[in-house]
């Protein structure tokens, strides 16, 4: 991916969660020398109608001025303290279809979201979240926030592997945010049993991908960790994240495509939720290349 005239979308709700995605956002396009433009969505029913108490149609137009004036503030600090070019947008519907029609309009190279985390049962078997959804829809990779203790920079990336669901276009993500943070890449593969056969193909695909990564420079370890009986496969990975204290978690959406964006129970979906680490969701272009073919 080329580094020149990157764009990197933030949906700003100007709740505490999206200014701290910002602060991310900001220190992403820094890495890049990319532009920022900053969105914000407002739904007569939603967050930002509640925060200024106006909800009536008949003033709407007031409601744009208020948030545009409010992103243009942002987005001012962010030009003389950083000296990034800062673009803002207010657009008019439901934040997750409003958020991937601008990233396709400007061709946005990420989208940097904050999450609240896991919404109520009965919301997330009906409508699930405006991240997951954008996670779920977006042509290009999109890193969710969550927690509020991040750090400027990325010295660690996890690298989630297995035998079915994955592509090499996580790999190539994880490389080349790995080559401009000088990070570390730990390639994590969780197994279910000792069964011998399917550790000889696990070892096999994290052995080719090791290679392949440090071939491009970079240090990278790689771990076979055996899932305890009765524990969740999202948490094994994140609790494998936490132990090596990452900064971002890489994964693909490749096994949401066969069902809703409001699917409850995937693997992904309960990762967004659930890591207090960054994590960058990639959803993948050729729906059926399961397998590593790297170079």
């Amino acid at each position: 991916m080329s580094q020149i005239n990157q764009t990197i979308l933030v949906p700003v709700g100007f709740s505490s969660q999206s200014l701290i995605a910002l602060e991310q956002a900001v220190n992403v396009a820094k890495m890049l020398g990319a532009e920022l433009t900053l969105l914000s969505v407002i739904e007569e029913s939603g967050f930002f109608a509640r925060v200024f108490g106006d909800t009536n149609d008949e003033i709407m137009f007031e409601l744009k001025k208020k948030a545009q004036a409010k992103l243009e503030e942002l987005a001012e600090n962010i030009r003389k303290k950083e000296n990034l070019e800062v673009t803002t947008l207010v657009s008019k519907g439901k934040v997750y279809q409003k958020v991937v029609e601008v990233s396709e309009m400007i061709n946005a190279s990420y989208i940097v979201m904050g999450t609240n985390g896991q919404p109520k049962e009965f919301q997330k078997k009906l409508i699930g979240s405006n991240a997951f959804r954008v996670v779920s829809t977006a042509n290009c990779p999109v890193i969710t926030i969550k927690g509020q203790t991040h750090y400027d920079g990325c010295k660690r990336i996890i690298l989630p592997l297995d035998l079915e669901k994955e592509t090499k276009e996580k790999v190539k993500y994880a490389v080349q945010l790995g080559k401009l943070w000088n990070a570390t890449i730990n390639i994590v593969s969780v197994v279910n049993s000792s069964d011998d056969e399917e550790m000889r193909r696990l070892k096999g695909t994290v052995r080719q991908v090791q290679r392949y990564i440090t071939d491009k420079g970079l240090e990278c370890s790689s771990e076979l960790v055996l899932r305890s009986k009765g524990t969740r496969l999202v948490k094994t990975i994140l609790d494998y994240a936490k132990a090596k204290d990452a900064d971002l978690v890489v994964i693909m959406t490749q096994q949401e495509l066969e069902f809703t964006p409001n699917f409850v129970g995937s693997s992904a979906q309960s990762i967004i939720y659930n890591s207090e680490i960054p994590v960058m969701s990639i959803r993948p272009r050729v729906s059926d290349n399961y397998n590593f073919d790297l170079p």
